[in-house]
């Protein structure tokens, strides 16, 4: 059955981190968003809160945006700006998203050892540690601060990704993906959205294991002053097969059919139709870390004008 597409357009009544409207309430109205116009937001009418919306916030600051499905307990994607490698450490723990669970709760993502229903949970992971990985969507080092890094280990903003095809193919997409944007796009500055598509297998019986990883970029390119964009999707296996190159418009006919949606949309007009320049940059020396890394709790966007 097809699921229904809207674009949510109501306000909530309160700043919280489960929001009706991540356009206008995450960041300063979609600063994640080209143009402040999310990707698309998936509908199911057989369970209207299946699919929720987050503020990924940590430290009382909102980092990046995601859309996550609960009963799935993966996300769909994690939409973000990126501004240049920083290299910030690793967490050692993952978070989950209280809110998911009561909405009487807090705005921060926290550390539970509880049981958790409409999310996922390490627990999840414990058993097949040995063959997934918890797969970024928004990685930790395309952070620009401490804080940003630190809010992307949680488990809303993860997948079940094996462990080959992530340390492997989609770790050389990621630095590519990286390389890209320091090369070609002015200021080192990019909006990118990179998301999971639901696969037929489960872990511990609750998590679905994406059958696809997939992710785009569009950003203003340094010499030619146009509009660039381009996409990566790959078939997430043991196999680690190379993810395949498409332009944004090809990408979002690819899950168009993956998601079986009427339509499906990455970024809003003018990055649909922007020059396709592939994710291929080859990897370039990452900073030091004492140096870029900037240890505060800033939002993962600074740009509040990057409507190119």
């Amino acid at each position: 059955m097809i699921l229904l597409l809207v674009m949510l357009s109501l306000l909530s009544g309160g700043s919280t981190e489960v929001v009706q409207n991540f356009e206008m309430e995450c960041g300063e109205f979609g600063d994640f968003f080209y143009y402040g116009i999310a990707p698309t937001v998936l509908y199911d009418p057989e369970f209207p809160e299946r699919y929720t919306q987050i503020c990924q916030t940590l430290y009382d600051t909102q980092y990046y945006a995601t859309l996550y499905d609960t009963t799935n307990k993966i996300p769909v994607y994690s939409a973000y700006v990126f501004e240049g490698w920083m290299d910030c450490r690793r967490k050692s723990y993952w978070y989950i998203e209280p809110q998911l669970e009561d909405n009487n709760q807090g705005i921060n993502m926290e550390r539970w050892d509880r049981w958790v229903t409409y999310q996922a949970s390490n627990e999840d992971y414990r058993t097949v540690s040995n063959i997934f990985d918890k797969g970024h969507l928004a990685p930790v080092y395309q952070a620009n601060s401490q804080g940003c890094s630190d809010a992307t280990f949680t488990l809303t903003n993860a997948a079940p990704q094996y462990r080959s095809f992530n340390r492997g193919q989609w770790k050389k997409v990621e630095n590519d993906m990286a390389s890209t944007v320091e090369g070609r796009c002015e200021d080192s500055t990019a909006f990118i959205v990179t998301g999971v598509v639901p696969g037929n297998n489960v872990i511990n019986n609750r998590v679905s294991v994406p059958s696809h990883f997939w992710t785009a970029y569009c950003c203003k390119e340094l010499i030619t002053n146009r509009l660039i964009s381009g996409g990566v999707i790959g078939v997430n296996s043991e196999d680690n097969v190379t993810p395949h190159q498409r332009s944004v418009k090809r990408l979002e006919r690819r899950l168009k059919y993956l998601y079986n949606v009427q339509s499906f949309s990455l970024f809003y007009d003018g990055c649909r139709n922007a020059y396709y320049v592939p994710v291929t940059i080859p990897k370039q020396r990452r900073p030091n870390i004492s140096q870029h890394c900037i240890l505060s709790s800033m939002p993962c966007s600074r740009h509040k004008d990057l409507l190119f």
